[in-house]
């Protein structure tokens, strides 16, 4: 997989993925990712990249040409059009589900705003889709960029090292990961549950997903509705559900 980052502070990007899990994954050559400094393609002799908008308003808007222009060097560059996202507050909030959809794709790019936005007109002519990461605002897009990165790419084969270690996690099936325990055995008095020292399997596997379906019962509620469900985790939720009852 290849992810291309369209931004104004490449610098911002490269520190993070250079460094970690998917810091090692680009260099043993699994993923690419690249920054590409929307600035370098501007026409403007002042370097600038953003203009008043329109109508009146607060603040400025990032120009259609040089984001056009850097996004069709991209596709020279890779011979076709990639997959291109841009990463805003008014797109479908990230979801686990979408970033394995999206683990699939061979080239994915990813458009950073910044100011108070990007010229619509743009958006139109080379957007995909776009996404966002939570129903807030932040300064710019790089760091919302950077989330979906780090998201999607640990789910590409070869960067962890075997699918179980993001199997288990929060959200991939719907639930959260159940909680976990390292050495010391005791620690402020407080001692790791037995069953997870007990050898074993088959009841720590039991306990494990037992505790993944309540603490997703007692946090996140909503996340049930949709999580792959098997007809004992129904039994447990509902004998969950029944002691709830009987304490209030």
């Amino acid at each position: 997989m290849r992810i291309d980052i369209l931004t104004l502070f490449p610098e911002m990007c490269e520190h993070v993925y250079s460094e970690s899990i998917i810091g090692r994954a680009v260099s043993a050559g699994i993923i690419e990712v690249h920054a590409h400094n929307i600035r370098d393609y501007t026409l403007d002799k002042h370097n600038r990249v953003d203009d008043s908008p329109y109508g009146g308003g607060m603040g400025m808007l990032m120009q259609a040409q040089p984001i056009y222009d850097c996004y069709r060097a991209l596709c020279g560059e890779l011979g076709k059009k990639p997959h291109l996202i841009y990463l805003s507050p008014q797109g479908k909030v990230l979801t686990q589900q979408r970033a394995k959809e999206l683990a699939a794709e061979e080239n994915l790019a990813l458009l950073c705003g910044h100011y108070e936005g990007v010229d619509e007109r743009v958006l139109e002519e080379i957007v995909d889709e776009e996404i966002s990461i939570g129903d807030y605002v932040l300064t710019g897009g790089e760091l919302p960029a950077l989330v979906l990165m780090d998201c999607v790419a640990r789910m590409v084969e070869g960067v962890l090292p075997n699918e179980e270690a993001y199997a288990r996690e929060s959200h991939y099936n719907g639930l959260l990961e159940h909680p976990q325990y390292t050495k010391p055995f005791c620690w402020n008095g407080k001692e790791v549950p037995a069953v997870l020292v007990s050898g074993h399997h088959a009841n720590i596997e039991a306990w494990k997903r037992e505790q993944s379906l309540r603490r997703t019962l007692e946090r996140r509620p909503e996340l049930l509705a949709q999580a792959e469900l098997t007809e004992k985790d129904n039994e447990i939720l509902h004998k969950m559900r029944m002691s709830a009852d009987n304490l209030e």
